[in-house]
């Protein structure tokens, strides 16, 4: 018990100081996870732990990250962008793997092993590339959705992989038998749970949420995820198929959502064990002694996939820089790879020297994907010559739009909400650019004679083309707090005076994005309350102009009347994550309470980010009190903050 309790507290101590560095680097934690594995691994002087203690547990890591992958299957979404994920990632998977399988059968590998290390090489790092592009704001640009159909290809034919996998290491002489056995077990368990798991799941939750016990929710989630994962596993097939379609039941339900927050912290904790088990299984002196081999598996496959990514993505019409992003961003292995490692070496499918030098080179180019993906830009101008033409004329076209315009508005982002906009200040007669990078959007709108130009808003030099410098005012539309805050930092640089308005989804973001330059916040949520306040007061006879006086005074105030919010158990069913925002909260003064005779100030409740917004007394209520205002016995006292700084809050109050 000593020795297992030592190597958690080795496993949570390292990894929490790894992931601090790699989070204040910009980079992915699961890269932080795997230098711990190797670290506390048998690399190192010290002691030793053994592999199998931690090993059962890490593999529900892989579990929950199926699950996560099943909650985000949509049927909708694979017919819309079919032609990239059954195109070209169908193509991308096949031709890595019989490219990679050809290879290692020449240098005299069997078939067997080989179809599977091939397939492992083959996927690529959906964790490390979907962060990299939405820090970036690429996930709507062309190689973007090139990128992400190819990763929802590959996150699918895991699936298939995880059922070939056990027969590709047990039966050589009869392989199609029992591939073929194993399908028809998938299919058969698949249709029945499918079939009538729909029906069921559905009223199931219904009855369960109704409970309004966040526990019980949180609980049944876990038993359908682990349940339907045994069910696959006593079937022969593997615990993360039946994840994978415990999540695709949940994903027809309204508390898709609800369960995604609730299962990601089991999910990151698990995986980052599942990475760090993995670390532990690489030796560093197994990767010397074989050092060409981890050489030829970290460079080979890469080179490969760029080159086979690259080629499709111009078959399909990408122009050359799309197609060197696109394969840069998709030449590493990823976790799906270490996962498949794992379970064949588990299954006997490699050799001990053969595994440790994949693993090293799926590692290595997980650690240089990072590195690649953020010189993209860089690389493609550098290869492409046709790239600098490209940008120049993409510059052209936003500054040809925007020559005749003075005193606009530049509008980033050109959805729903920025065409909105542009109605309104079209009928104004105020002039405007909007920019997006959905092409398609982009065509129809300018084909329609609307004012849109496709350009990133978070690039400086596309800013500059769209007239930033002689503007009225600059809006972003889209939520993003990240893309948000970059153009910012360049309007702020190209025109400091410049007021901008920034549209968020509630106030979380709020004094961040003011205090980077915002004129304006506008929280979708607060908006939407003024507008149903607005209504009703004008049904209930408040006259038109009071109404708007008050709208007014609240949005000259910063929406601070509305900020925070007495929480409840119906909000844990709502489809909105919001735990991390101000609240309200109240606290009753007894007898014996530590505050009784002090004042707000003495207390110190301002500095830790709470305000007392409200003091009830003899059902009296007085608002905004002062910094002078003392307690009595019976006050109740309204707190305003974060979570953290309401619970510190009422503990002052009560017990000092």
């Amino acid at each position: 018990m000593t020795d297992t309790l030592q190597l958690v507290l080795i496993l949570l101590a390292s990894a929490v100081f790894v992931v601090v560095i790699f989070r204040s680097l910009q980079l992915p934690p699961l890269l932080g996870y795997l230098i711990v594995g190797v670290l506390i691994g048998p690399n190192l002087p010290g002691p030793t732990f053994d592999l199998e203690e931690t090993q059962h547990l890490a593999e529900f890591g892989v579990v929950f990250l199926m699950f996560t992958i099943g909650l985000e299957f949509s049927l909708a979404r694979l017919f819309h962008m079919r032609r990239l994920v059954f195109g070209l990632g169908g193509a991308q998977v096949l031709l890595t793997m019989v490219g990679l399988g050809g290879v290692l059968i020449a240098f005299g590998m069997s078939w067997e092993p080989a179809v599977a290390l091939a397939a492992a090489l083959a996927v690529s790092s959906t964790a490390i590339v979907i962060r990299m592009l939405s820090d970036r704001m690429e996930t709507e640009t062309p190689h973007g959705r090139e990128v992400i159909g190819v990763l929802l290809f590959q996150d699918l034919v895991i699936v298939p992989l995880l059922v070939i996998f056990p027969a590709l290491a047990g039966a050589s002489e009869n392989l199609a038998g029992v591939l073929g056995w194993a399908f028809v077990k998938a299919a058969v368990i698949l249709t029945l749970v499918l079939f009538f798991g729909q029906r069921l799941m559905r009223g199931w939750f219904n009855l369960v949420a109704r409970r309004r016990s966040n526990e019980l929710f949180i609980i049944n989630v876990l038993f359908i995820t682990l349940g339907l994962a045994y069910v696959t596993e006593l079937a022969g097939l593997s615990l993360a198929l039946g994840a994978f379609v415990a999540g695709m039941l949940i994903s027809e339900t309204e508390y898709r959502h609800r369960v995604e927050e609730d299962i990601r912290p089991f999910r990151d904790v698990l995986l980052g064990l599942f990475f760090i088990t993995t670390g532990m299984r690489l030796e560093l002196h197994s990767v010397v002694d074989y050092a060409p081999i981890v050489a030829a598996l970290f460079i080979g496959p890469m080179l490969l996939k760029f080159a086979i990514v690259a080629g499709l993505s111009r078959l399909l019409g990408g122009t050359p820089g799309t197609a060197i992003r696109s394969g840069l961003c998709l030449a590493q292995a990823g976790e799906f790879g270490l996962v498949l490692l794992a379970l064949g070496s588990d299954l006997k499918l490699f050799e001990p020297a053969i595994a440790q030098a994949a693993i090293a080179g799926v590692v290595l180019s997980m650690l240089a994907s990072p590195f690649l993906i953020q010189h993209s830009d860089r690389i493609a101008l550098r290869i492409s010559r046709t790239e600098w033409m490209r940008r120049s004329l993409q510059l052209h076209q936003v500054a040809a739009t925007s020559i005749s315009a003075e005193r606009h508005v530049v509008i980033c982002g050109y959805g729903r909400t920025g065409q909105s906009l542009a109605r309104f200040l079209e009928r104004e007669g105020v002039s405007y650019v909007a920019l997006d990078l959905d092409p398609e959007r982009v065509l129809a709108a300018s084909a329609a004679g609307e004012n849109v130009v496709y350009g990133d808003a978070a690039r400086r030099e596309t800013l500059i083309a769209a007239g930033l410098g002689r503007a009225r005012a600059l809006v972003v539309s889209f939520i993003d707090t990240p893309g948000s805050m970059k153009i910012l930092h360049h309007a702020r640089s190209i025109n400091p005076g410049l007021p901008v308005i920034v549209r968020t989804r509630d106030d979380g973001p709020f004094d961040k994005l003011s205090e980077a330059g915002a004129a304006e916040v506008v929280p979708d949520t607060f908006e939407s309350s003024l507008m149903l306040a607005s209504h009703a007061m004008l049904m209930a006879g408040v006259p038109a102009r009071r109404v708007m006086s008050r709208l007014r005074e609240v949005r000259g105030e910063r929406y601070h009347m509305l900020r925070g919010f007495f929480r409840g158990t119906s909000d844990e069913i709502d489809d909105i994550d919001d735990s991390n925002l101000p609240r309200m909260h109240t606290v009753t003064l007894d007898g014996k309470a530590y505050a009784i005779g002090k004042s707000i100030e003495e207390l110190g409740l301002t500095d830790r980010g709470i305000v007392v917004t409200a003091v009830r007394r003899r059902n009296i209520r007085a608002e905004e009190p002062g910094p002078e205002t003392r307690f009595r016995d019976g006050d109740v006292v309204v707190l305003l903050g974060a979570p953290e700084a309401v619970a510190f809050g009422e503990t002052r109050l009560l017990k000092g």
